[in-house]
């Protein structure tokens, strides 16, 4: 999960998209869902497939969105959560670690076991790990406006790492969708000053030593303005895969556009998220550099 100790060669390779076609970073969106699990597979299979990133017998980490335990787009959905790790078990993975953190004032535990993570996921086979109950290591992070954070210990060598997003917008960072998931790695305390100035470039930052293999996004629900803990509901009713967070917020943004009543009004690219991101070289830096695929 961690680079930012790695040579230079290594964090090229622990970095690299593996959801390519001829060059350009690949974006699916699946509609018209009728089975949970099988619209996942599908998003999945349009870009390539489980087995781009999951081997027979690897540990695979998985990481949803549960900073509070309000419902769905505010948290992730454990229905839906399940459903990835039943399909990274059915294409190999050995193991399967869930790990999460809360806000500063929750018990990661407690918020899980609220919504029925902890059942979902024990249910599908999964282990759990709460970051707030382990250790915490101060990293580097190479960047200008967060130069260190502290991330669980437990995760930092992690190989090959899933997330599990929502859709929905953020009063402060504008939105929460991929790139802002690795927050949930931070020290619930850092989160507080990562807040008070330079949030969105603190998110590009932290997304230099934060690297998901494969990001799966939860659209049949999201929020077009408010959040992060409730906002103004809609249903898109889609589901997006990709390897690369700048492809697929942008088109996660553009989703939200599509709504009246909206607080994303800027061209996708504008926000500072995105741009910084795509400055540090996280992701596509143009919609040139990548395709969707429906």
């Amino acid at each position: 999960m961690v680079v930012a100790d790695l040579g230079n060669e290594e964090i090229e390779r622990f970095k690299e998209n593996l959801y390519k076609k001829d060059g350009k970073a690949l974006v699916s969106k699946v509609g018209n869902i009728k089975n949970l699990k099988e619209s996942i597979l599908r998003a999945v299979e349009l870009i390539g497939g489980f087995n781009k990133v999951v081997q027979k017998g690897d540990e695979i980490w998985l990481k949803p969105n549960f900073n509070t335990a309000d419902p769905p787009p505010a948290s992730s959905d454990p229905e839906f959560v399940k459903a990835v790790i039943e399909l990274l078990f059915e294409h190999g993975a050995g193991r399967v670690i869930l790990g999460e953190s809360c806000m500063v004032s929750l018990s990661a535990r407690k918020v899980l076991a609220e919504t029925g993570m902890i059942a979902k996921a024990e249910e599908a086979g999964a282990e759990l790990v709460f970051f707030d109950e382990g250790k915490w290591v101060k990293v580097a992070t190479g960047g200008k406006y967060l130069k260190e954070v502290s991330l669980p210990e437990s995760a930092l060598k992690a190989e090959k790492l899933v997330y599990v997003c929502c859709m929905k917008t953020h009063k402060w960072a504008k939105f929460t969708l991929s790139l802002k998931l690795a927050v949930g790695f931070m020290k619930p305390s850092e989160r507080m000053m990562l807040h008070a100035r330079h949030l969105e470039e603190k998110i590009a930052d932290l997304n230099l030593i934060v690297n998901p293999n494969l990001i799966i996004m939860d659209g049949r629900k999201c929020f077009i303005n408010g959040g992060p803990a409730n906002g103004e509901l809609r249903e898109p009713g889609v589901i997006l895969a990709s390897g690369d967070r700048i492809a697929i917020d942008i088109e996660a943004i553009k989703i939200i556009q599509n709504y009246e009543g909206i607080s994303l009004t800027q061209n996708p690219w504008s926000y500072t998220q995105i741009r910084k991101a795509a400055e540090l070289g996280i992701g596509v830096k143009s919609e040139e550099e990548y395709a969707v695929i429906s």
